[in-house]
């Protein structure tokens, strides 16, 4: 199985491969070099040699490769670091009749590349092999294996000798193939397993492979397997010797059906152990991995054209793939999904995309950390709203079967939504304004059911939480609350454009505190006067938060009469610690629905408008004016004209 063929077209290798060769005066670098190139050993070779390329068709993979001799003076050490600092693959040389130039690659040269901060393979070679005492018992790997648990950059050993003509091509055959096929992206050398990242791509090959969806690779899918990946069918007797191997290794990697994917995850170890890199390297890149083992970009349609009010959202399709995902994995009588099932899920992703931020701790979870049909969606929803390329690629790893782009829509301008006084957006965007300690983050928590502590603790960061929101009509819409630290306010604003994503921005001000409150309305008329400078106006609304405690004097007062100067609601009066909160959510989601109301004014914004106004009403007086003006004329040139002619 899997006899990687001559020359397999690759379309994520490098187009050539430059192999830089250092290492100590009279080592013999320079012949090494001369002689892979002419096959013959050179009996005048000079100090440095030029670049040095060997055709394509001169190994396999048909690549072709560009050699770099480097100079052993000191005077030269610059360029030999920046010849480093350009290199593919560097072949370190040594002399095996003389020890110490071994010593000096661990003692000078492999540590002069980690400080260069160069992050390619090495091999290292031992050259003049025919000059090495007879009597030296000790074997290369007794030597190298020291060196190679120090340095893991080091890929291959190998000995050598240029008079002899031995093992002079396998030097540049093992430095092509360590850059075209690496062994690190696949395989971990310390623990001697497959890396997490190579098991998951393994493991979306053998369910895509899996047409009948058994749980094994049947004979016939193996045969289609191998046509795909390596242009030519599997003999019968092929196929039997594989499951065979596999057997006697490993009994529960074949059953009845065919081959499990444990014994596939065996066969691709069993290749790398063996050198075979190649073989798993085609069949990753046959799926469309790239070198690090992710979708390759070309295979991720992108959604980046679209204007900055614009976002992207799920299409009902993709709703009900993911719903479908979800009670697939889901074995909890409650119907929550539990974190190993959301493992399961993203099992065959390139990582969990849940795992790291901002989407760990986002959405509503039940004691375990399970997530409901609904908290799941909107996690979705939120990746798609702050990531589509992440989303898609994402959807792709769980086996969305359709076109990608079909699992995704972009909305329409929010700035026509306010020209037609509704949208059609099902996921909307509230930035949450206010001072330190008025209760942002209480409301956050209090949205995905958090219970509320007293303790406080600072926001330095944007973060959020997402979750469905019920309305009356029956209908659902996604929420993602987005907490702005009042630090954060001026840099967010620093971005001309930084409200475009916004559907409403809600200010929350301790209700028992003038100076939150005052604080809340400077962050309004900031946020108010941004949108009117940019043209990308947001609804706002005022949410008078720990109504629990007294309000301050004039609170009632105050308020009332900055939210009529505004044009906006009254301030709505909530308490997290209570668990009363007004329908807040509703609310706000009905601002969003609403995008031409719920817009304040400020009066530099005001007397904006009135000049506008009072301009066009002069342009509109003098635009009839003007065509009285030229009616008179047309009149009275008509009138002119029938006198002349009586």
């Amino acid at each position: 199985m899997a006899k990687a063929s001559a020359g397999a077209t690759n379309p994520y290798a490098k187009t050539g491969v430059r192999i830089v060769v250092a290492g100590d005066r009279g080592t013999g670098k320079s012949s090494l070099v001369v002689t892979a190139a002419a096959e013959n050993f050179p009996t005048n070779v000079p100090p440095v040699l030029p670049p040095t390329r060997l055709p394509e068709d001169f190994f396999p993979d048909r690549v072709p490769i560009t050699i770099i001799d480097t100079s052993s003076r000191v005077e030269d050490d610059y360029k030999v670091a920046e010849e480093l600092k350009r290199a593919d693959a560097v072949v370190f040389t040594y002399a095996c009749d003389e020890p110490t130039s071994l010593e000096r690659l661990s003692t000078f040269w492999l540590p002069k590349l980690r400080k260069l901060e160069v992050k390619v393979p090495v091999i290292v070679v031992g050259c003049k092999l025919d000059l090495r005492d007879e009597n030296q018992q000790v074997s290369l790997e007794q030597v190298m294996s020291p060196i190679m648990q120090q340095f893991r950059e080091i890929e291959t050993c190998i000995e050598c000798s240029a008079l002899k003509q031995i093992q002079i091509p396998e030097v540049f055959y093992y430095a092509q193939k360590a850059v075209l096929h690496p062994t690190g992206p696949l395989f971990d050398q310390e623990t001697q397993t497959l890396r997490p990242r190579c098991v998951r791509a393994l493991k979306r090959i053998f369910i895509l492979c899996d047409h009948d969806r058994d749980g094994a690779l049947s004979d016939a899918e193996l045969n289609d397997f191998q046509v795909k990946c390596f242009n030519a069918p599997l003999q019968p007797s092929e196929i039997v010797g594989v499951k065979r191997v596999v057997s006697e290794k490993l009994p529960e990697g074949v059953n009845e059906r065919g081959l499990t994917l444990t014994g596939f995850l065996f066969l691709h170890a069993l290749f790398i152990e063996k050198g075979r890199l190649e073989t798993t390297w085609t069949v990753l890149r046959k799926f469309g991995y790239n070198n690090d083992i992710k979708l390759a970009e070309d295979l991720i349609p992108s959604t980046s054209k679209r204007a900055p009010d614009q976002t992207v959202e799920l299409t009902n399709e993709a709703i009900e793939y993911l719903r479908g995902i979800f009670e697939l994995y889901c074995t909890d009588p409650e119907g929550e999904l539990g974190p190993h099932e959301i493992g399961d899920i993203f099992s065959t992703a390139a990582e969990s995309p849940w795992e790291r931020e901002p989407y760990t701790d986002v959405a509503q979870k039940n004691a375990f950390g399970g997530l409901s049909l609904d908290a799941f969606l909107s996690k979705w929803a939120l990746m798609t709203f702050l990531d589509p390329a992440l989303s898609m690629e994402n959807m792709i790893y769980v086996g969305y079967p359709g076109d990608p782009l079909s699992a995704f829509r972009v909305t329409r301008k929010r700035r026509l939504d306010r020209k037609k006084q509704q949208t059609d957006r099902n996921v909307f965007q509230c930035f949450v304004f206010g001072p330190k300690k008025a209760g942002k983050s209480a409301l956050l928590n209090s949205f995905i059911g958090r219970y509320f502590s007293d303790k406080y603790t600072s926001t330095v960061e944007e973060h959020y939480t997402v979750n469905v929101v019920d309305e009356p009509r029956g209908t659902k819409k996604t929420l993602i609350l987005r907490e702005i630290p009042e630090d954060g306010v001026g840099k967010l604003l620093s971005d001309k454009e930084s409200l475009a994503a916004c559907d409403v921005a809600v200010f929350v001000h301790d209700s028992s505190n003038a100076f939150s409150w005052e604080r809340a309305t400077e962050l309004l008329v900031e946020v108010a006067s941004h949108g009117e400078d940019t043209g990308f106006e947001v609804p706002c609304l005022i949410v008078a938060a720990k109504d629990d405690l007294d309000s301050f004097p004039m609170a009632i007062q105050n308020s009332t009469r900055v939210s009529q100067d505004m044009g906006i609601e009254a301030p709505i009066p909530i308490s997290s610690k209570l668990g009363d909160l007004n329908n807040i959510f509703r609310r706000i989601v009905s601002a969003a629905e609403h995008p031409h109301l719920s817009i304040p004014e400020t009066e530099a914004g005001r007397s904006r408008k009135q000049y506008h106004r009072l301009i066009n009403r002069s342009l509109m007086v003098f635009s009839v004016g003007a065509a009285v003006a030229i009616v008179g004329l047309a009149a009275y040139r008509v009138y002119a004209a029938r006198k002349n002619s009586s």
